[in-house]
């Protein structure tokens, strides 16, 4: 072990002065914050984006009125987008921050997208509510939005690709469900929709409503507001997920490197403190049918005329983005929904649904919106294969990311730095990232009735006492002291004190002498700084092992449960209720496909037969599908086939195949034309596709030598296998 080196009074001179300087320079940068703080909360649409924008819709003029707009962003300069592609529509999250998360960097869902050629709009809102809005009234002012968009791009290849962040994601897919005409593909990034879901001694935000004793609270603090909520409270809730991050390791990363580092911190600080207020009667719908009651995948919320959301109606391919590492909102919050949902793949195709997900083993919950390279990998080829995502075949999908420089075949139809393939999964896959059990979900259920218990009880006794007692004048300066708050204006121009810390900082610049990097004393630092991370870690750790220990002791006790009402010997779990309709429904049209099988032309021959032997690959890739757009683009009569046109062949070939695999296969024949050239121009070009994404081998290549056969190429034409293994031996 190496011994530690003795600092000299040169070094520890050095690193005094550099200390000094660097703690000047920290000071300064917290004054600038505090500027940026003030002068951001003045103004009346304050946001974060990257990019200039121009109104469109305004939803404080609609019929319900609603503190949200809809504006489209202005490519810069270099960017040029094709109207003729599907707009992107990216919806930001109201989770106590302001707006423009998702175009806060070149490197962006913004920047992204309209780097594919995709115009693009963004739905933000401003910091005050709008008296009496509610949630519903936001779900329908975002349908206004969308028709908006819908009939700015009536030649556009489809519908709108949106994009919803975190909070913004439930939003998105409620209004999907109610309204799936207006939707393309729905991109859902860090979004819990199962909200009771996680896995033991781990995650353990989702306590914080039992262990709170429910909605009590929530409905005692926007009485406290004066009938709204600070979202610094929300705000908060995230930072205490973090305690070490919070309370040192942003702030110790800063005066670290004091010289690079102030610009990526004062741009995140813009966003990170600029708190906004919700109706209290927002934030109490929100934690008392979602974060608590865990409503919206069991089907148990219901709009003002009594609509049933029901997640089942959505039609659009759905994209889960979620993250192992992040804690805010695990996997199991992002993707449990579909085991809430259905009991089986086969009930997901029954609802024609296409759902794909993708799991990130090291970012956080920030970083799925923030990281430039989260954008530049995951969002960008999103973006750019979001028509092969819209024509998948209804199922369930993993999105699988590999380097592009790793490819060998086909690398001329990679566009960009990586390669997605969307490999089929089974509920099982999503069953192995772990979940709550039975007992689990008693317990939460009993936090969510003695929630009900607790609010009934302040609503009747001591609310109407509260909001007696409040005054504007009160809940303004409830505010102004919120920790989040202070910490911002304390360092602020309104603080004196901070007066002579800019001519310092100034001073500091001039002289700046930084330690050496070898200075043994900046080595005891980042120790120091180190056993404080582990510190705050461990107590981290402590307090989240008695928090689920707590919660479950006292809402895992069958005398409670019983008082509440829950059968605590029920080995059911809550489900959406089954609609015989829709079985009758699916049977109907079962057998309308049945009486279509031999039914089109050499189109449909086509779709059948790649169907066919891409279900031996068990999913898509990229390639492939550029291969399809460059043959269409290549022949004028393929190219007059819509994306729209495609998908609907596409998904009707696949439910074909799915149920009377054998009897679709004999059918190929009576849909391929007579003229032997063509059949076999035909064949090339499904030959060409399979090959585009790599060696046709094993399972895959015996479906292409069957389909060869059902074309009936003649006795001339070598079969495919027979051509494989003679170049095989060639090779060798």
């Amino acid at each position: 072990m190496p011994q530690p080196t003795i600092p000299s009074f040169a070094d520890a001179f050095a690193y005094s002065l550099d200390a000094w300087q660097r703690s000047i320079l920290f000071l300064d940068v917290m004054r600038q914050r505090g500027e940026q703080y003030e002068e951001h909360a003045a103004q009346t649409a304050p946001h974060v984006l990257n990019y200039d924008a121009e109104l469109v819709v305004d939803g404080r003029k609609l019929d319900k009125p609603v503190n949200y707009a809809l504006v489209r962003i202005v490519p810069p300069e270099g960017i040029v987008v094709d109207l003729l592609k599907r707009p992107f529509v990216v919806v930001d999250p109201r989770a106590g921050h302001g707006p423009g998360i998702g175009g806060f960097k070149a490197d962006s869902e913004i920047g992204v997208a309209m780097k594919a050629g995709h115009p693009c709009y963004f739905i933000g809102f401003l910091p005050e509510p709008v008296p009496g809005q509610t949630i519903e009234h936001i779900a329908r002012a975002e349908a206004v939005f969308l028709e908006t968009v819908i009939a700015r791009h009536p030649d556009a290849d489809g519908k709108p690709c949106v994009i919803g962040n975190c909070q913004a994601g439930w939003a998105v897919m409620i209004l999907a469900s109610l309204r799936p005409d207006l939707f393309g593909p729905i991109i859902i990034a860090g979004t819990p929709l199962s909200y009771w879901a996680g896995v033991r001694g781990q995650y353990p935000m989702r306590y914080s409503g039992g262990l709170l004793g429910g909605s009590w609270l929530t409905a005692l603090t926007g009485d406290l507001g004066g009938g709204l909520f600070d979202g610094a409270w929300l705000v908060q809730n995230f930072e205490n997920q973090n305690p070490a991050n919070t309370l040192w390791s942003k702030q110790y990363n800063l005066y670290s490197k004091i010289d690079t580092e102030p610009e990526r911190y004062l741009a995140f600080e813009r966003w990170w403190g600029g708190h906004v207020t919700l109706n209290a009667e927002e934030m109490q719908f929100i934690v008392d049918e979602l974060f608590v009651g865990n409503k919206l995948a069991a089907g148990e919320i219901r709009t003002s005329d009594g609509t049933a959301i029901d997640l089942r109606n959505i039609r659009s391919p759905i994209v889960v983005f979620c993250s192992k590492a992040d804690n805010i909102t695990p996997p199991q919050q992002a993707l449990d929904w579909i085991l809430d949902l259905y009991d089986s793949v086969d009930e997901i195709r029954a609802y024609g649904q296409t759902i794909v997900y993708a799991v990130h083993d090291k970012i956080g919950h920030l970083g799925i919106f923030v990281s430039a390279g989260v954008a530049r990998k995951e969002h960008d080829e999103f973006a750019s294969n979001i028509d092969l995502i819209d024509v998948l075949p209804p199922g369930l999908y993993e999105a699988v990311l590999e380097p592009a420089s790793e490819v060998v075949e086909g690398r001329a139809l990679v566009a960009g730095e990586w390669v997605m393939r969307c490999e089929a999964r089974t509920l099982d896959d999503i069953r192995s990232l772990g979940g709550n059990d039975i007992e689990d979900e008693h317990c939460f259920a009993a936090a969510a009735k003695l929630s009900e218990v607790n609010l009934a009880l302040y609503r009747t006794f001591l609310q109407p006492a509260v909001r007696a007692m409040v005054t504007p004048t009160f809940a303004e300066a409830m505010r102004r002291v919120h920790p989040l708050r202070l910490q911002y204006e304390l360092f602020g121009p309104s603080n004196p004190f901070m007066a002579w810390v800019q001519t310092a900082a100034e001073h500091a610049h001039e002289n700046r002498k930084p330690a050496a990097p070898e200075n043994p004393l900046l080595a005891l630092q980042e120790n120091m700084s180190q056993q404080i991370v582990n510190g705050l870690e461990a107590w981290r750790q402590a307090v989240e092992r008695l928090s689920e220990e707590t919660f479950r002791t006292v809402y895992g006790s069958p005398v409670l449960q019983a008082a509440l009402g829950i059968d605590s010997k029920s080995d059911r779990l809550r489900k959406p209720a089954k609609s015989h309709l829709h079985e009758a429904l699916v049977e109907t049209r079962i057998a309308s496909l049945r009486a279509e099988i031999a039914q089109g032309g050499l189109r449909e021959a086509i779709a059948r037969a790649l169907l066919f032997v891409g279900k031996a690959r068990g999913g898509a890739d990229e390639r492939g599908f550029e291969a399809i757009r460059r043959l269409r683009r290549a022949h004028p009569t393929a190219s007059q086939l819509s994306l729209p046109a495609f998908k609907a062949l596409l998904r009707k070939q696949y439910f074909i195949l799915l149920i009377d695999e054998d009897a679709a296969l004999s059918a190929i024949p009576k849909l391929l034309p007579e003229d032997l050239e063509e059949r076999r121009s035909a064949f090339n070009v499904l030959r060409e596709v399979l090959a585009a994404s790599g060696a046709v081998t094993g399972g895959a290549a015996e479906r292409l030598e069957r389909i060869e056969t059902l074309f009936a190429l003649g006795s001339e034409t070598v079969p495919f296998v027979a051509r494989k293994t003679a170049r095989e031996r060639k090779t060798s």
